[in-house]
């Protein structure tokens, strides 16, 4: 554990003021509160499973410490808890009627609920994680599901976050694999803030990206170890989610740890949603969509981009009307397909804009490429990492089936305004060449197929 690159980000961090990880660091949960709240009164939020492995605890040792704390705020276990804004509302609820500071139990939905309901209660709150299974402890804002769509909505990151390697390394092999897949995701999701920074659309910022990227092959390099449940494979897990959440902090943005990759994985949640089905873990769903984004990337790596023809796209280019019927045909959930306009019109630019930026791309790609070929690795190479930790590695086992993927390269892109390697190659008007060269024999996805 780096405790002096922990130290330094924190003090550019916005919200989180203390984090400390490691073995038996629970005990010490009472001092990082006093330090982070001073002496005010305290409610522990959990699930059933939560409460049993450390919120019972938690309470217990505050309370011998001379701590207020109030009555637990327990969520049933099963079924499993989804992070749905009716459940931000009934914990908000809850919240109000005491002036107590949240200290939630748990990983990444447990975490999101608390973190927007305490937000909206008007108070900061403290976490205590127990699985590397998301970035989300330490970022801003949270993930929430409202009116069947997923969306980031703005609130601050925890005040404190204590994570303790005891309880870490005792949850679920699929919680921290699930983690290891959120994590892997960062290298499509820095190549996507290349492009966008190249662009001119959305500058890079420095310190974000360096929290992210300078040691994310580090910490991504022991799936074996990881899977095995070593417990330095999951300290190096867990500092590097913890990394991502505090760039995002400092960047007031998700830029610095998601890209096209998470397009791929919020399409497939609302979809699912949609029609009902079971939920498949966040970064089972991103490890997969990291190996579509990466798949992608080298049929756009391939391609000489110096030599666009801009007037002929430029002339094929969709007015606002003709995106608006696109993105409402494409979508088969009428909720999702409204949303989706909304993100699209958002982003939506005129040919003379269009030309502007192919230009720009016509101009700087052999130094844009120099850039993504250094960050990026081969989808081959990241599936085998996914392999090691124990991760899907195939559409199917995560529910997806190669028809739908198929259509995911066209509707993904919808679904966020944010600009990717998805926006790129409809920009340039070589999308459907690129899909149909990953499906056809001997392309990624048919070979994986076969497989």
């Amino acid at each position: 554990m780096d405790h002096n690159r922990i130290d330094a980000a924190l003090r550019h961090a916005n919200d989180t003021r203390h984090l400390r990880i490691g073995t038996g660091v629970l005990n010490d949960v009472g001092n990082v509160f006093e330090q982070a709240f001073g002496q005010q009164p305290a409610v522990v939020v959990a699930d059933d499973n939560t409460y049993a492995i450390a919120g019972k605890a938690l309470c217990e040792r505050l309370r011998s410490a001379g701590w207020t704390v109030e009555d637990p705020i327990v969520f049933p276990g099963t079924p499993p808890l989804y992070a749905s804004f009716e459940n931000v509302l009934a914990l908000e609820e809850k919240l109000r009627t005491t002036s107590a500071v949240p200290i939630v139990v748990g990983s990444g939905t447990l975490n999101d609920i608390t973190k927007l309901a305490a937000h909206r209660a008007g108070r900061h709150y403290m976490c205590v994680g127990t699985a590397a299974s998301v970035d989300g402890y330490t970022a801003f804002g949270a993930a929430i599901t409202k009116d069947g769509f997923k969306q980031t909505m703005s609130c601050p990151a925890p005040r404190a976050v204590v994570a303790d390697l005891d309880i870490l390394v005792t949850a679920p092999a699929q919680m921290n694999s699930t983690g290891y897949g959120d994590l892997l995701g960062k290298v499509t999701a820095g190549a996507d803030w290349i492009l966008a920074d190249a662009l001119e659309i959305e500058l890079i910022e420095k310190s974000a990206w360096s929290l992210v990227q300078d040691s994310l092959r580090d910490w991504t390099d022991e799936p074996q170890a990881l899977h095995a449940g070593n417990r330095q494979a999951i300290e190096h897990l867990f500092e590097g989610l913890m990394m991502a959440g505090i760039a995002m902090q400092i960047s007031s943005s998700s830029r610095p740890a998601s890209g096209s990759e998470h397009r791929f994985s919020h399409l497939w949640e609302m979809q699912a949603l949609a029609h009902g089905h079971e939920p498949v873990p966040h970064g089972f769903k991103v490890g997969v969509g990291t190996l579509a984004a990466a798949a992608l990337y080298e049929r756009v790596l391939a391609r000489d981009l110096s030599r666009l023809d801009i007037d002929a796209l430029c002339r094929a280019w969709p007015s606002r009307e003709e995106v608006r019927r696109e993105v409402e045909q494409g979508h088969s959930s009428p909720m999702l397909a409204e949303n989706a306009v909304q993100e699209s019109l958002a982003r939506y630019i005129s040919p003379d804009q269009l030309r502007q930026r192919l230009l720009l791309i016509q101009e700087r790609w052999p130094i844009i490429r120099g850039h993504l070929e250094r960050q990026l690795m081969t989808a081959e190479h990241l599936r085998e990492l996914l392999r090691a930790a124990g991760r899907p590695t195939e559409p199917a086992e995560i529910g997806v089936n190669m028809a739908q993927l198929w259509e995911s390269y066209i509707l993904a892109r919808t679904i966020r305004s944010r600009y990717t390697v998805l926006d790129l190659v409809n920009e340039c008007g070589i999308l459907d060449a690129c899909v149909d060269e990953l499906f056809a024999p001997g392309g990624y996805w048919a070979a994986i197929a076969h497989a």
